[in-house]
């Protein structure tokens, strides 16, 4: 299946060249002049090469055909990351190239889009948003405005992420997981 190099996002397997890659990171350029260009940063799934790849943003790239289900994340060990098929209970082992930095966020019994190649876990898709809670962080500097200024805070599974003044330890709030970026505070 094409689809315009532009729309590719993080977690899509594409097919170049008869090899399949793992998009880990795809940015878009806007330029003031010239080409609008999508720059992607790939994981070869066959040996584990990272590659570079640079497309007009209304390129035609060929989206592999790979299964994509919801799985129940398990647990982790020595061999890799443990994920239940809830329908067939069906498991599997993700290596640790595959889950990458979305380790911290994996909880046992979490819900997360698995993609498999033939059996294989391939790569992983979070929830968008998650509510942790903020183990440490500066206090709060009176006269400090809450617009300009934002203070760095560790959460309970250790992501590092800017915070308004406000915001103190044991306060629970909502991240985004594709960038590890406050959004707003837990409503529960």
């Amino acid at each position: 299946m094409k689809v315009i190099a532009s729309s590719l996002r993080k977690g899509n397997v594409v097919d170049v060249d008869g090899r399949l890659y793992v998009v880990l990171k795809a940015e878009n350029f806007h330029p003031g002049k010239g080409t609008p260009t999508t720059s992607v940063d790939m994981r070869r799934i066959s040996d584990g090469v990272k590659v570079s790849e640079r497309w007009k943003t209304t390129e035609q790239v060929e989206k592999a055909n790979v299964d994509e289900r919801e799985w129940d994340f398990l647990y982790d060990d020595g061999e890799g990351f443990h994920f239940m098929n809830p329908e067939t209970f069906e498991q599997v082992a993700a290596s640790h190239d595959v889950v990458g930095d979305d380790k911290a966020y994996l909880e046992p019994g979490m819900k997360v889009f698995l993609r498999t190649f033939e059996g294989n876990p391939i790569a992983l898709e979070l929830p968008q948003r998650m509510t942790v809670e903020i183990a440490e962080t500066e206090p709060v500097v009176k006269g400090q405005t809450a617009s300009s200024s934002y203070k760095p805070a560790i959460t309970n599974i250790g992501v590092r992420v800017m915070v308004p003044p406000h915001i103190d330890v044991g306060t629970r709030i909502v991240i985004n997981t594709a960038d590890n970026s406050y959004v707003e505070r837990a409503k529960d």
